[in-house]
């Protein structure tokens, strides 16, 4: 199953971080928190990566070239022999849902496949996750989380999601914590590189009764300002995020 990052975006909120680099290649523990979202995928068996980058692409492309077989101590030897990362420059200005949508030449028709955004790590369980997927049916699946409100929110009636409200108060407290996934179907909902994926798409999905949340109660964090870079370090630090496949 193929798995798209998402990683374009300009990542301001970082500050000097992301004045010489995008926010996906900042380091957590000496590595770009994208290698780190690789690896956890790659845990699970997964090895066909593409990464949708925009701004400073060749940065994505420079460290990718350079990269060596036994870079990276981590539990997921497959990463370093056997994954392949495909890099795609999908525009300075695309929005996630645009991004999305110009890696659909990957696909084949009706074809399922993962994507995540490139600045969320988390210990889900992916092959749970693709099961879930599987099981019901949906044209997308959402990994549904509960850290604090400044987030896209949720509105679940069991697991279906019946409304994506994108950044309000959260009252419900479900928020999107991406690691998705979808069937191909899914982009044509996505009509230009201007739409966001976390507005009109998954809206939309929803409104039909296409959109259905796994819920995941462990350990999920963002890096969208200094203090969560800050606090990742320390967690890396514990566990060097290597965290048990059940």
């Amino acid at each position: 199953m193929k798995v798209v990052i998402l990683a374009g975006g300009l990542g301001t909120r970082l500050g000097d971080y992301t004045n010489t680099i995008p926010k996906p290649m900042v380091k957590v523990g000496g590595y770009p928190l994208i290698v780190h979202i690789i690896n956890h995928y790659a845990n699970y068996g997964l090895r066909d990566f593409y990464l949708a980058v925009g701004y400073k692409s060749n940065v994505f492309k420079n460290y990718f070239k350079n990269f060596k077989k036994n870079s990276i101590p981590f539990k997921a030897k497959i990463f370093n022999k056997n994954c392949r990362i495909t890099i795609t420059d999908t525009g300075l200005k695309t929005l996630t849902g645009g991004r999305l949508k110009r890696m659909k030449k990957y696909f084949r028709k009706d074809e399922n496949f993962l994507f995540t955004y490139g600045d969320g790590i988390s210990d889900i369980n992916i092959q749970k996750l693709i099961k879930f997927h599987n099981r019901n049916k949906k044209l997308v699946t959402i990994t549904a989380v509960r850290p604090p409100a400044r987030f896209g929110e949720l509105i679940l009636k069991k697991n279906l999601v019946s409304n994506f409200k994108e950044k309000p108060q959260v009252k419900s407290g479900w928020i999107n914590g991406g690691f998705f996934v979808a069937n191909t179907s899914f982009l044509n909902l996505i009509k230009k590189d201007n739409d966001i994926l976390e507005k009109k798409p998954l809206e939309i999905a929803a409104k039909k009764k296409q959109l259905i949340a796994f819920k995941h109660f462990g350990f999920w964090k963002c890096m969208d300002v200094k203090r969560d870079k800050d606090e990742l370090e320390k967690i890396f630090k514990i566990n060097k995020f290597q965290w048990r496949i059940n």
